[in-house]
């Protein structure tokens, strides 16, 4: 109870209009099955992609992700692994869809994320003319992520594209960056899923700019 009379200080100190509501009312506000009884309605901030991305280290771009929940756990990751930036190429799900907040636990309002930007210049943007390398994950890449590493190829910028797990990088797409890579499978599985992907390739880049 403390921590609902806390928001609604908040809320009135910052002259957030605040409607209670029955839980009815609430559960058919909510887009998830357990909500956390709280609704908002917000104004997304309208981000200037050059101005988020110059500087920027360490970028995620994430190509037609549609699962809410992928999407949600990838900003997560990229939050958590120091990204300075996420970028969902249109036809991407929206990242403040319900279940998406609540896959990235509140990351999506922590790291800044660029949508709408169509693939092809995305990565574009991501690389900067040249000032971040762009790296591709893809399941048949010739060069692996350990190479990359052992090169310190990993240590400067970087920008990394990830596919959706139901279709994966267009080979255009992939093309199109600098690198392309495959995460080695040491056992029997045949690929990561996104989410882990994600977590392997960033901390991989993290690690190295520090």
């Amino acid at each position: 109870m403390a921590r609902e009379t806390d928001l609604l200080r908040t809320a009135a100190a910052g002259d957030v209009p605040v409607v209670v509501v029955t839980d009815r009312v609430a559960a058919t506000l909510a887009e998830t099955v357990t909500p956390q009884g709280v609704v908002a309605v917000v104004r997304p901030a309208r981000l200037d992609a050059a101005a988020v991305l110059a500087g920027a280290r360490l970028v995620a771009v994430l190509d037609r992700v549609n699962d809410p929940g992928n999407a949600g756990t990838a900003v997560r990751t990229a939050d958590a692994a120091g990204a300075d930036a996420v970028v969902l190429t249109a036809g991407s799900v929206d990242p403040y869809n319900g279940k998406c907040i609540r896959a990235s636990a509140g990351s999506v309002f922590a790291v800044p994320i660029l949508t709408g930007i169509e693939t092809d210049a995305a990565i574009a943007l991501a690389g900067g003319g040249g000032a971040r390398t762009t790296i591709a994950t893809t399941l048949d890449a010739g060069e692996d992520l350990d190479a990359l590493i052992d090169a310190g190829v990993l240590a400067g910028p970087t920008a990394w594209v990830f596919g959706s797990e139901a279709r994966g990088l267009d080979p255009a797409i992939a093309a199109a960056a600098d690198r392309r890579v495959r995460i080695p499978m040491y056992g029997g599985a045949e690929s990561l899923n996104l989410a882990a992907s994600v977590a392997v390739c960033l901390y991989a880049s993290a690690r190295a700019h520090r």
